[in-house]
């Protein structure tokens, strides 16, 4: 990993997220979202369960699942984005979701596929063609019951000079 890449995920998974929250996504700050950790290989994300995320059937509710499932992703293509030479631009093109069990508590999602965020740059970086991805990131309770599994799919695409 290169500096920038470094350095960004010591803010990320430090005290600055929460201020990123409250500028750029305030829904996630308000739902309780949090990146736990993040490596070249894997970023898990989680979020609570509580009053304000859940539904009437007392679980929680499929949107906010859906936002930290989709925040596990997106860091890790993030990360995988920054510091080159070339700007890369990247944006969810689809997405696929499995509710399996209801969430009645914390849930931790973790996307594995970080290598394929890094392998789509470096394609990008020897073409002006967009490289899609799909990233699969599963949702577990504390006690390891998976409630959900998403699949988001994102183009990246190096910016014109």
């Amino acid at each position: 990993m290169n500096s920038k890449q470094k350095s960004t995920i010591q803010a990320l998974t430090g005290g600055k997220f929460r201020l990123h929250l409250l500028k750029n996504l305030p829904m996630g700050l308000l739902a309780g979202l949090k990146i736990e950790n993040v490596t070249k290989e894997a970023c898990t994300t989680s979020v609570p369960f509580k009053w304000l995320n859940k539904n009437p059937f007392k679980s929680m509710y499929f949107a906010v699942q859906s936002m930290a499932a989709e925040l596990s992703t997106a860091t890790t293509c993030l990360v995988a984005t920054l510091g080159h030479q070339s700007s890369i631009a990247f944006i969810i093109v689809d997405c696929k979701a499995q509710f399996l069990k209801k969430a009645t508590e914390k849930v931790y999602f973790t996307c594995s596929d970080a290598d394929q965020a890094f392998d789509a740059v470096k394609k990008c970086q020897e073409s002006d063609e967009a490289v899609i991805k799909t990233f699969k990131t599963t949702g577990k309770q504390k006690d390891g019951t998976v409630v959900a599994e998403f699949e988001f799919t994102w183009s990246f695409k190096r910016r014109s000079s």
